[in-house]
């Protein structure tokens, strides 16, 4: 685990202040918190006893199965307005910006500065089980509000087919740098690329189990279709087309999609998306780590199997620990650029109420070279 920067250490129990708040206020963040024993220990005894009662076989699969009805309504409900556009995208990964450097390797986390959530009373709030992970855009993405257009599966399984992918006749085939970003809900991550990434021979791929998160990005007002691609896709289906041959990204983005996954089919999910990289192409993940707040706020009767539970509105969430998800990709022939542990201490100055966010972020990069 990547040692700790130093940080201050304000001295908490639980979720209240046993400190003056006044101090506490003059900031709503720390990054890199390290916990002491009594506070892992602490977490390790609420995610025991959340999962001390599992849901019936039946009930499982039935969120299996109608995983896509629930992403669908849960769009429907939000539209844009839960997820916030991903500001610290350029920092955490540079290979995402114009000026690009793929040899950088960031060590280091450097998340959210404080001057962004100065003004946030409800940072790190958790709604329906969803923990809002981003400070507030000063701007909200501002959404035609058009006829969605038609983009379901089976259209574009038939679109794809017809395409020559061999002969370059596929969506960004001229491009030269090509993203493609998995679980793309409403846009937040493609649209701060393609307003932020003016480099012409960009193109982004993007898409979404979700139907209705796909119409809402191809409605958006930022949505190119010159620069940008968004179709309908079911990672966990093999049979499911991709728009792009293999060897043809230079990145892969994950962020906080690969943990709404079935644990058993993530390794071959990951499998297939390493095979669409260049020699050299990175995937790049953000998602829940072990002992986040969203994690230990689950009530008895919501888990799944170990550290896999379901929300209040049917969707799933799983909370990963490093060595789980180096396995996924070293498995898949990727080899380690980074893998770390974000520990971060939220305020919620409305509620005088402190928050620990666990995340964890990786890059893993395809070997210019076959491995042996």
């Amino acid at each position: 685990m990547a040692a700790p920067r130093e940080a201050p250490e304000p001295r908490l129990f639980g979720r209240r202040f046993l400190t003056d708040p006044a101090r506490l206020f003059q900031h709503n963040a720390w990054d890199n918190v390290e916990w002491s024993e009594e506070q892992e220990a602490s977490a390790r005894s609420k995610v025991q006893e959340n999962s001390s009662q599992l849901l019936p076989q039946d009930k499982q699969e039935e969120y299996e199965v109608n995983a896509k009805r629930y992403w669908d309504e849960f769009y429907k409900i939000h539209e844009n307005g839960f997820f916030k556009d991903r500001h610290w995208l350029f920092t955490e990964f540079p290979e995402l910006a114009p000026n690009r450097n793929p040899s950088q390797n960031g060590d280091s986390v450097h998340e959210f500065s404080n001057k962004d959530d100065s003004n946030n009373e409800g940072l790190g709030s958790c709604e329906n089980g969803h923990c809002s992970l981003e400070t507030r855009a000063e701007n909200q993405l501002n959404l035609i509000k058009s006829t969605p257009k038609i983009c379901t599966e089976e259209l574009a399984t038939q679109k794809y087919s017809e395409l020559n992918q061999s002969d370059g006749d596929y969506p960004g085939s001229s491009a030269s740098y090509r993203i493609l970003e998995v679980g793309c809900g409403a846009g937040n991550t493609v649209f701060p690329i393609l307003q932020t990434n003016n480099d012409p021979g960009l193109f982004v791929y993007c898409c979404d189990f979700s139907t209705t998160a796909v119409d809402l990005v191809q409605n958006n007002a930022e949505y190119d279709s010159s620069r940008c691609f968004a179709f309908v896709h079911d990672l966990c289906n093999d049979q499911s087309p991709f728009p792009m041959p293999d060897k043809s990204l230079d990145v892969v983005i994950l962020i906080f999609v690969l943990s709404a996954i079935l644990p058993e089919k993530m390794q071959c999910i990951v499998n297939r998306l390493s095979r669409l990289l260049k020699p050299g192409g990175m995937i790049l993940l953000r998602d829940y780590g072990r002992y986040d707040l969203a994690q230990l706020r689950f009530k008895k009767g919501q888990c799944l199997s170990d550290n896999f539970y379901v929300r209040g509105d049917g969707t799933r969430v799983y909370f990963f620990t490093q060595d789980e998800l180096d396995d996924l990709f070293t498995t898949a022939g990727l080899e380690k650029i980074q893998n770390l542990v974000d520990r971060r201490l939220q305020v919620n100055r409305g509620k005088q109420m402190t928050m620990y966010r666990v995340w964890i972020q990786c890059k893993y990069r395809k070997p210019a070279t076959p491995q042996l």
